[in-house]
Parts: C-alpha cells; sequence; structure tokens
C-alpha cells in the first residue's frame, strides 16, 4: 500500500559509484578519501537544493553496503544540523533507501518504479555528481512534467544529468546499455512518436578534471550573483583539497 503523502512530486537522487556502466568520477589528483569526502559534499548540495522546493519530497537512494550507508548518515546528520529549527520539514520530506547493487539501467528502473508505486505522480531523477544543479533548473524540470510523459537532461557527452517521468514508469531503462555512448539519443528515440517529452538544456557532471573547472566557474558566478548557497558544501571541499593537494 502507498505511504501517506501530501506531495505530488518527488526528487529522486541515487548515490553513484566511483564507476558506473559507461562513466566514472576521473578528477585527477583528487583520489581516495579526499575524492570521496567532495562526493559526499556533492550528495549533501544536491539535497539541500531538493529541499528548496517546498510542495516536493525527496528521497536519497544508495547501494546496500555499510560504507555508503555511513555516508547517508553523515549527510543527513549534517542536514539536521543545517536545518536547525525545520527538523520536522526534513522528516517529512526527505528519507533515505537502500537498493541492491545492480547495474545503472536496472538501479534507475527500480527508483522509478518504487516512487510512482509509493503514488507521487512526478518524478525526478538526479544522479549524484550535479552539485551545481540548482532547485529553480529542478523547479523547471518539474514543471515540464506537468504536460509532459517525460523530461530529458542531456550532457554535452549525449549522457544525462537528469531524467523525469509523470503519471506512470513508461520505457523500461533496464533495456538499454547504459555504457553506449548514444544512450541519450537511444532513450529519446523510444519515447519520440509514442510519448511527450520535454528537453532541459544541456549541464554537466562531475567526472573529469574540465568538467571541475566548469564547476568552479559556475560557483563563482552564483557568488557574483550574491547566491551564496548553492553548491555551498562543495565550494568549501575543494578549498580544502586545493590547499591539501597544491592544485
Amino acid at each position: 500500500m502507498p505511504a501517506k503523502k501530501k506531495n505530488q512530486s518527488i526528487i529522486a537522487i541515487c548515490i553513484q559509484e566511483p564507476k558506473e556502466d559507461g562513466s566514472k568520477m576521473d578528477l585527477g589528483a583528487i583520489k581516495g578519501d579526499n575524492l570521496r569526502f567532495l562526493h559526499q559534499a556533492f550528495i549533501t548540495d544536491t539535497v539541500v537544493e531538493a529541499l528548496k522546493l517546498p510542495s516536493v519530497d525527496v528521497r536519497l537512494y544508495f547501494i546496500d553496503e555499510p560504507e555508503r550507508a555511513r555516508l547517508v548518515k553523515i549527510v543527513f546528520d549534517y542536514l539536521v544540523k543545517k536545518l536547525g529549527g525545520k527538523k520536522s520539514d526534513l522528516k517529512a520530506r526527505f528519507s533515505s533507501h537502500a537498493l541492491t547493487l545492480e547495474r545503472w539501467g536496472i538501479r534507475i528502473e527500480k527508483i522509478f518504479q518504487d516512487c510512482f508505486k509509493s503514488g507521487y505522480n512526478n518524478v525526478l531523477l538526479v544522479g549524484s555528481r550535479t552539485p551545481t544543479f540548482t532547485a529553480s533548473m529542478m523547479k523547471s524540470a518539474l514543471r515540464m512534467l506537468r504536460d509532459s510523459d517525460a523530461v530529458f537532461g542531456p550532457t554535452p557527452e549525449g549522457r544525462y544529468y537528469t531524467i523525469g517521468m509523470s503519471g506512470a514508469y513508461h520505457i523500461k531503462l533496464s533495456d538499454f546499455d547504459w555504457k553506449s555512448p548514444s544512450i541519450y539519443s537511444e532513450v529519446a528515440s523510444a519515447f519520440t512518436g509514442k510519448l511527450s517529452w520535454s528537453e532541459l538544456d544541456i549541464w554537466y557532471t562531475i567526472e573529469s578534471p574540465e568538467e571541475l573547472d566548469l564547476m568552479a566557474r559556475d560557483i563563482n558566478q552564483y557568488r557574483f550573483e550574491q547566491d551564496d548557497e548553492t553548491a555551498r558544501e562543495t565550494e568549501l571541499v575543494m578549498e580544502r583539497l586545493l590547499t591539501k593537494l597544491d592544485i
């Protein structure tokens, strides 16, 4: 039976492994524990941005193993501290959910199915490598889902930084080869002619030193625009790493 809930839309954030089907986080000198701390900041910033949308629930999905469970607890404890008096809102709108370690297409398929089964009408799935994906961008994606069966957020490499579906789970994502360099067009083609879909602006995931540079540029732009919150945890970790690693 679907859980009782107030909101019709949900942002589902899936913690990605360092290496997933067809992608990996290779950030040059940032490795090991340093990479783990940075990834943790990415996840925290993404959850914080999602929670800025008042009529949206947020779920954090993670691989069911001890290290990932510890990471989720660290993120949750930080959110409780950061939100202060809004703890009741966090409890009402945020939850974490363990998944079996399977290939990416199966995992995200299960996330969509789980969210629709829980009674949500609009499901926006986001990975954990997009700390500069803002609340306003998420809001635009959810707005598009009111009039479309799906919304796609493409990366310059022909992959995805977000996928959304409305009403029901429409296309079996587990049927696709997520290692394919043309995965974006393959999924979009499966919708075309059968279901309606909308496209967001091209954005990026952080998987290379070049994308770290893009991220730094965007964070600087946010600060110039008097936005001191977006990707704040990522900014703090990067400042420490730049000093520590002399990069």
